[in-house]
């Protein structure tokens, strides 16, 4: 029998093949929010048709139900959020675990039902549904708005940990975003794939333009790397 490490490295290791071939993961100069040089850009805003989406959501759904995290309902933060928590609890009943969802808008509406938050009643223990977590702020507004309904936040669960230290004010700081909300806000935090599985399919890859990008990959995790 495999054991769930291996179980997940597969998995992990499936979909950074997926989202190379969707074109969601992608190699060359990136500039990112902090002013980085980045050799890759990751961008689930390209998840952009029912195939992929599908596809995506089978990814969180199984790395979910392999963490064995509980959680009773899921909340998709505006925007990308909403329809990776749609996705994910259509996938979720698929399997087999009907769990509702809600998500919240950004500005709150003064008519027709009103408020911020849109779906089932925020309550229980509930799992926060991402892309990627850049600096912990999505998180803490989740966070606000959970509790503010009575409810706990339970975890987070994301596409991609980029496992890089957090960037604040234009000075790096020494640990990354998704450790900060581990340790700073007390959630736990599970990815389907992380930067060190990325660096595992470019070493591991047959396709030698793809293998060209390992030595950028792994020089940009050690200069920012945690």
């Amino acid at each position: 029998m495999r054991s769930d490490t291996a179980a997940t490295g597969e998995l992990a290791q499936d979909f950074v093949r997926f989202s190379v071939e969707a074109g969601v993961l992608r190699f060359g100069e990136f500039k990112t929010k902090a002013g980085r040089l980045s050799p890759y850009f990751f961008n689930a805003g390209l998840f952009d048709d029912g195939a992929k989406l599908g596809r995506l959501a089978g990814f969180y759904a199984r790395r979910l139900l392999d963490s064995g995290l509980a959680f009773d309902m899921l909340f998709g933060p505006a925007y990308k959020g909403i329809p990776l928590a749609a996705a994910v609890a259509i996938e979720l009943a698929r399997l087999g675990r009907n769990v509702p969802f809600a998500y919240n808008r950004k500005e709150a509406k003064d008519h027709g039902e009103g408020g911020t938050l849109v779906g089932a009643p925020v309550r229980g223990r509930v799992l926060i549904v991402d892309d990627v977590i850049s600096a912990g702020t999505s998180v803490r507004e989740s966070i606000a708005m959970i509790q503010a309904a009575g409810a706990t936040p339970a975890a987070v669960v994301i596409a991609l940990d980029r496992q890089e230290k957090a960037a604040e004010g234009g000075v790096d700081r020494e640990k990354s975003a998704v450790q900060y909300v581990r340790e700073q806000l007390a959630l736990d935090v599970v990815a389907i794939a992380t930067l060190g599985d990325l660096l595992q399919y470019l070493s591991s890859t047959s396709d030698p333009a793809l293998a060209e990008h390992t030595s950028r990959v792994a020089a940009y995790r050690d200069r920012y790397g945690v």
